[in-house]
């Protein structure tokens, strides 16, 4: 549940304006989605019961705490704490901790502010990371399961299972947009629950025009039912095949009333809470 925490955790902590996600196996550009009201509706009812059913479509907020890890090269880097507040459908505060230095950044729609712990500044967010953060909306798979992406004229296909392991299956469907952007999500075929998320991103190569195809993907782990919600407690996010992060919960309260100044920008760091 957690693409747009592990997206502003990567921006703080590693500097990327990369969103998480990475390669997904039998995923290629020759995949064609063919249309399946009926089989997606069935898969994403399955999903929605798995995850809780009514108690998963009432959460209006969430909090977790736990730990975000960096990897390069394979190797797991100093991990950093980090609590996540979000109010549905669209705002989220995200606060980290790494060797001391708190830094805070707060997307809300189309606006949103950022605190440096390091430098002690309080600023705006840019444009490119409200882009980012948009991106991370229609990747989530709350955007799927709740309908949001009806909004944006998105179409919904069926693209078939997928081997998930020993004698696994996931069921697959496609999240396509207007303007050719499409995410893919696998949910397990036996228990319906989500299991992946693969999409496509570009980033400009060092010292030319040229950009380069990043194949993303976040596989959710350790599932865990708390309130009658479960939710995956690690995400693992790799690019191109390669991991590059892991988020770790070690609690997720859901409904807490979480007040409109948390989210506002503060009038100067003084104020800052």
């Amino acid at each position: 549940m957690r693409s747009r925490c592990v997206l502003i955790l990567c921006l703080l902590l590693a500097g990327s304006l990369l969103p998480l996600k990475g390669v997904a196996q039998n995923t290629n550009a020759t995949t064609t989605p063919v249309a399946s009201d009926a089989k997606v509706e069935t898969i994403l009812a399955h999903a929605i019961e798995a995850l809780g059913g009514p108690a998963y479509l009432n959460i209006q907020t969430v909090v977790g705490r736990g730990f975000f890890t960096s990897f390069k090269d394979g190797v797991s880097q100093d991990p950093a704490r980090f609590l996540d507040y979000i109010a549905y459908p669209n705002r989220e505060r995200t606060e980290f901790t790494t060797f001391g230095v708190r830094t805070i950044q707060t997307n809300s729609g189309e606006t949103g502010w950022l605190f440096d712990g390091a430098t002690k500044t309080l600023s705006d967010i840019k444009s490119q990371q409200v882009e980012d953060f948009k991106r991370s909306m229609r990747t989530s798979v709350e955007n799927l399961l709740r309908g949001w992406w009806r909004k944006d004229n998105a179409k919904l296909t069926y693209v078939g299972r997928r081997e998930a392991g020993l004698g696994r299956r996931n069921e697959t469907v496609r999240l396509t947009y207007p303007d050719g952007f499409w995410v893919e999500y696998e949910f397990a075929a036996k228990e319906g629950l989500p299991a992946k998320v693969i999409y496509k991103t570009s980033k400009a190569k060092a010292d030319t025009d040229e950009k380069e195809e990043l194949v993303e993907e976040d596989r959710l782990g350790k599932l865990i039912t708390v309130g009658g919600v479960t939710a995956p407690w690690v995400i693992d996010h790799f690019i191109n095949g390669a991991q590059t992060s892991r988020i770790g919960y070690e609690s997720i309260e859901y409904n807490q009333p979480l007040p409109d100044t948390l989210f506002a920008k503060p009038a100067n760091i003084k104020s800052l809470k």
